[in-house]
């Protein structure tokens, strides 16, 4: 028996792997990639197939054999860098078809257990605090709807015998990973205003990558529920108290600056439609919102609970971006 991991060469794939390695399992990264990026194809007990989960012809490679686990990480991230006119059919591809692959596969290959991450962004506007499960499923653009039609998906493929375990992170970062922060950790490094879209007193959640990988083990270790899960820390702070501790860690003369939210979301649009985005629309348009997780469904049923906090992770990504800076080139 071994672990399968579509996008196994990617941030989540790569701590799992290591989290599985720990514990002597034997791993099969797949991941298009033509060069592993993080060097887990070399730690023993891991190897490495070159494929692509859009294309059905590039899962031949991959011999299986009973009671193997499938993970499906493979995904887009949510970046502002196409055209918006593009970026229906770059999710949609990327997500939807790739995932329909992924079960197609499964099937052909009598597999059954399946642990697949989804996205909070399925969720779109806060209509109930904090956001249970149960909360309605309303995404605001391509990514989260391209997301949303998967899990529907899922239990489509539920129905016919799957055992599919599903979550629904908040914002992942951690070692290796700074995506939009690192535009947030440039102004506090050049002493600039940092303006809040609002007025800041709302509460900012994210989640640690090692605690979805400890996720998955849950998972794995209760048997795949055929459950949706929330995964977020625990007692997040506000933008404003975030922030704050950010620009104190790094003896920064930034402050912070409240906006209205309309007259920023406004300019963002602007900016979108005239191909120059700096956030996407399903970023900025819920970044004034409280945008919490109800994480208590994951503790009670896969005895799952996070051990990472909102300030730590984001002051661990900002030691980072530091460190980055300071490298040779």
């Amino acid at each position: 028996m071994k672990h399968i991991i579509f996008g196994g060469d990617g941030f989540l794939g790569t701590e799992l792997t290591k989290k599985l390695v720990e514990q002597n399992e034997r791993v099969l990264i797949c991941d298009e990639k033509q060069t592993p990026q993080f060097g887990n194809y070399e730690l023993p007990g891991v190897e490495f197939i070159q494929m692509d989960v859009t294309k059905p012809e590039t899962f031949d490679p991959i011999q299986v054999e009973e009671g193997d686990i499938v993970y499906h990480f493979a995904a887009r991230l949510l970046v502002p860098i196409l055209p918006r006119a593009e970026r229906q059919d770059y999710f949609w591809q990327a997500l939807y078809v790739g995932t329909q692959n992924v079960f197609n596969w499964m099937e052909k290959s009598g597999l059954r257990n399946l642990i697949y991450y989804t996205t909070d962004m399925v969720y779109g506007h806060t209509v109930i605090h904090p956001r249970t499960e149960e909360h309605p499923c309303e995404p605001i653009g391509p990514y989260g709807e391209a997301k949303y039609q998967t899990e529907k998906l899922c239990d489509e493929y539920r129905a016919k015998g799957f055992n599919i375990t599903l979550f629904r992170p908040r914002l992942i970062i951690g070692h290796g990973r700074l995506g939009i922060l690192e535009k947030l950790f440039k102004l506090v490094d050049m002493n600039l205003p940092v303006p809040t879209i609002g007025n800041g007193k709302n509460y900012y959640q994210f989640i640690s990558v090692g605690d979805c990988a400890d996720a998955c083990l849950a998972a794995v270790k209760t048997n795949f529920p055929n459950e949706n899960y929330n995964l977020g820390s625990s007692n997040p702070p506000t933008v404003n108290a975030l922030l704050r501790t950010l620009i104190d860690e790094a003896n920064s003369k930034s402050f912070l600056i409240p906006t209205p939210a309309f007259a920023v979301k406004a300019v963002l649009a602007f900016l979108d439609k005239i191909g120059k985005p700096i956030m996407d629309p399903e970023q900025y348009l819920i970044a004034d919102e409280t945008c919490v997780l109800d994480c208590s469904k994951a503790e009670r049923e896969l005895g799952w609970v996070p051990k990472d906090d909102d300030t730590s992770m984001l002051l661990i990504a900002y030691r980072d971006y530091r460190e980055g800076k300071s490298r040779p080139i």
